[in-house]
């Protein structure tokens, strides 16, 4: 099935480019503000200036019609200049990494440019061996500066306009054409409807497609750009520029829109949210973009909550092949209510000019001008509606007997779970060399400082009450992994080759704690030595204030040889297991939460552990002191100290006796 969308705008000019666009806004509006980098700003005609001068010395450079110049510089403000000069110049550009030199390195070597313009200080971390041609930017200053000012009249070359790459851990170089670029530019423009006025704020990095190809919808619709001083965006600084430089339109992924507009909690169904009230005010802003990872129907809407009436959110479905552009989704495209929006993510319709091809399930995007079809790789269904709808990625399958499992249908419906935010199911071997299923879930977002990991989210138990009779029991995860946030790469898209296995697959000498909040089993706190060392500092203090706090408890004078040692022996003994317990009372806990047997049972359990070791030093002491026929103080000491002892012992052998819920327990009759 194919869904189209007719553009009024493409096809008007076949000579017509981005760079025309620029440099149109830069003569008819050259005071006009192009970009604001903190402090540093740029004219159109200052930006179009400098762009001609630095394009007339890439041709004095060598630099042959359609060559590719890669650009590596944390400065986006420069960067801006060099790809503007390089389309000047006749040439090619891709935007490289210097945020992560691995990424860099191995983008470079992909393409093999012309000459990369960088910075010494990034040189050294990008080179990749092959003796790559380098034109330093600090040092062209002069040179660049003595160049004419007015365009080098070169025409645009036959070949691509830029080299995009995806955002994957091994990036793919995607040459993009002057036609391609310059058309999905135009169908954003046909939805978004930018204007002159509009200020732009990406949070992409600038080698991600959402940069590397989206500066045109600021700077060829007579925008302003807002750039971070040093790339990248910094979270916190974000929400500073938005309300300092009044941003209108913000282009960020899901999470970076999470992170700046929800507090609070999921809301149970049939609650209904006082919406324009829980989020900042953003007075200015009056689009937000995402892409980067599709959204289900309930976090679109916390979304469009947040932000006062009248503010888009546009949820833009692309690929790097596309220059980003394919389809958009707004709630106001739905015809009526919707039964279960935490389990449907509609990627909407094609933008103007583009379409959109789902044969066997699986999306293509179609671009303007009757080009081949790009499987994007995900699954979809186009629905009676005309939306078209995410179904999932085909490589999250999971090789079951038999055939394959699509996780995305059993996601989604633990999803509509109250407590869980995000989930993602996977399989991972365990201990028998099987492959079980896995649900890693995540709490609906909020504030990350105050998230506890036994809060809400639901236990193995929970999530199969949940899916009985909602998915097949073969398709029942058998364990669950609870996660602050499931982890994401650069571009904003879930990963899940970054996932955290179950505590058995991290070998005990290597296991660090996860940053996601895994259940990856780590010795957490001080390490065996370490911690003996400390108990035997603790308890050489405690030896000390024995004789001040319980004066003459440990006199041994009279007693003789070798019983004195003895009971010289078992003070040391004493104090030591007080400074044991001191250790075990501040790092005790979290090493027992990994037996997941609740949060009550485990914190009763770390104090009863605590208490038996605290208590020797004080109550021997005072029982050492106490008369034989002092009755009251005797039955202050049993009551004090021997019936806490039985039971603290008790809570004890409760928590021990109680079988561990295995992550990967399974009832007999599953497999039958």
């Amino acid at each position: 099935m194919t869904q189209g969308s007719e553009s009024v705008r493409f096809g008007k000019s076949t000579t017509d480019t981005v760079l025309h666009r620029f440099e149109q806004w830069a003569r008819e509006t050259p005071d006009g503000l192009a970009v604001v980098a903190g402090h540093e700003s740029f004219t159109y005609e200052q930006l179009d200036t400098d762009a001609n001068r630095l394009a007339h010395h890439l041709l004095a450079s060598g630099l042959p019609p359609g060559g590719l110049v890669a650009i590596g510089t944390t400065r986006q403000a420069e960067l801006l200049i060099a790809l503007l000069a390089v389309l000047k110049a006749g040439g090619a550009y891709t935007v490289v990494d210097v945020d992560a030199p691995r990424t860099g390195r191995l983008q470079l070597a992909a393409v093999e440019p012309f000459a990369l313009l960088t910075r010494a200080t990034r040189e050294a971390a990008l080179d990749n061996g092959n003796g790559l041609r380098v034109i330093r930017l600090e040092e062209q200053t002069a040179a660049v500066a003595r160049q004419p000012a007015g365009p080098p009249g070169v025409a645009a070359s036959a070949g691509p306009a830029a080299v995009l790459f995806t955002a994957g851990a091994e990036p793919r170089a995607v040459p993009t054409g002057h036609t391609t670029l310059l058309a999905a530019y135009e169908g954003w423009a046909e939805v978004a409807r930018p204007a002159p006025e509009d200020r732009h704020l990406i949070t992409a990095g600038a080698a991600l497609t959402d940069f590397a190809a989206g500066w045109t919808r600021a700077l060829c619709s007579g925008g302003t750009l807002v750039l971070p001083v040093i790339s990248p965006w910094k979270p916190e600084d974000v929400r500073t520029a938005i309300d300092g430089e009044r941003v209108s339109v913000l282009h960020t992924d899901p999470a970076g829109a999470e992170r700046l507009l929800v507090r609070g909690s999921k809301p149970a169904p049939g609650i209904p949210r006082s919406r324009g009230t829980l989020g900042p005010d953003f007075g200015a802003l009056r689009l937000l973009s995402l892409t980067g990872d599709r959204l289900f129907l309930d976090e679109l809407d916390a979304l469009q909550s947040r932000l006062r009436p009248g503010v888009r959110v546009l949820a833009v479905y692309g690929m790097a092949e596309t220059a980003g552009i394919g389809t958009h989704f707004e709630l106001p495209q739905l015809r009526g209510p919707v039964d279960e929006p935490y389990g449907l993510s509609l990627l909407g319709v094609p933008f103007p000019g583009w379409g959109v091809d789902v044969r066997d399930g699986r999306i293509r995007l179609m671009p303007p001008g009757g080009g081949d079809a790009i499987p994007t790789g995900d699954l979809g269904l186009l629905r009676p509606d005309g939306l078209l709808e995410f179904r999932g990625r085909i490589r999250d399958r999971i090789a079951v007997p038999g055939g394959t499992l699509d996780p995305y249908p059993v996601e989604a419906a633990i999803r509509s779970h109250p407590g869980v935010g995000r989930a993602a199911v996977t399989a991972v071997e365990d201990g028998t060399g099987a492959r079980r299923l896995v649900a890693y879930l995540a709490p609906p977002p909020g504030d990350p400082i105050a998230w506890d990991a036994a809060a809400a989210l639901p236990d193995i138990g929970g999530v199969r009450d949940h899916l009985a009779g909602v998915v097949l029991k073969a398709e029942t995860p058998r364990g669950v992994i609870k996660l602050r946030a499931l982890p994401r790469g650069r571009a904003g898209q879930e990963d899940r080759t970054a996932l955290p296995l179950p505590a058995r697959h991290v070998p005990e000498a290597v296991a660090r704690p996860n940053k996601f909040g895994g259940a990856a089993r780590a010795a957490e706190g001080p390490g065996g030595c370490a911690f003996g060392c400390m108990a035997v500092v603790l308890g050489f203090v405690a030896m000390l204030l024995t004789n001040v706090l319980w004066p003459g408890s440990t006199d041994l004078g009279g007693v003789p040889n070798p019983w004195a040692a003895l009971f010289f022996l078992l003070y040391v003994c004493e104090v030591l297991t007080f400074g044991a317990g001191v250790l075990f009372l501040i790092n005790g806990h979290r090493r027992m939460k990994h037996r997941k047997l609740g949060r009550r049972r485990t914190r009763a359990a770390h104090l009863a552990v605590s208490y038996l070791l605290l208590a020797w030093w004080p109550q021997d002491n005072l029982y050492r002191l106490a008369a034989k026929h002092d009755w009251p103080q005797q039955a202050l000491l049993v009551y004090l100290f021997n019936v806490p002892l039985m039971i603290a012992g008790l809570i004890v052998a409760a928590f021990l006796a109680r079988k561990p819920d295995d992550p990967f327990h399974f009832d007999p009759d599953e497999d039958a």
